[in-house]
């Protein structure tokens, strides 16, 4: 069974950091690239970042360059996002998913996803 359990969200303060971590079971990093997503309340989901471990490609969205870290350990099966000077803006539910990931952009979307974790950056 494909699963995917995201961990790691609270609350924190402007300038804070979280690293949230998305495990993986049911198949491998090398088998689908993982991607951040988040959706705040009244916003359409934005694609934040994604990895691709089988050639290294890692996209982020313009609005999170230099302050996001995506990463992953094989070993674990485990994607990690680390959030650092974090934003009330950047306040949502982070949802990991298995997509299709280039160097510019997450051009696709599997059907597999986690249930989210919120995100809440107080100011």
């Amino acid at each position: 069974e494909v699963q995917l359990v995201e961990s790691g969200g609270g609350l924190v303060q402007a300038g804070g950091s979280l690293r949230l971590s998305c495990a993986a079971s049911g198949f491998t990093l090398d088998d689908f690239a993982i991607g951040w997503f988040r959706q705040a309340p009244g916003k359409e989901r934005e694609g934040v970042s994604c990895i691709d471990s089988s050639d290294g490609d890692t996209y982020y969205t313009d609005s999170v360059k230099g302050r996001f870290t995506i990463s992953s350990d094989n070993a674990k099966n485990t994607v990690y996002l680390q959030m650092n000077s974090l934003k009330p803006e950047d306040t949502a539910v982070y949802y990991c998913a298995a997509v299709l990931c280039s160097d510019s952009d997450i051009v696709g979307e599997y059907d597999y996803w986690g249930q989210g974790t919120q995100v809440t950056v107080s100011s």
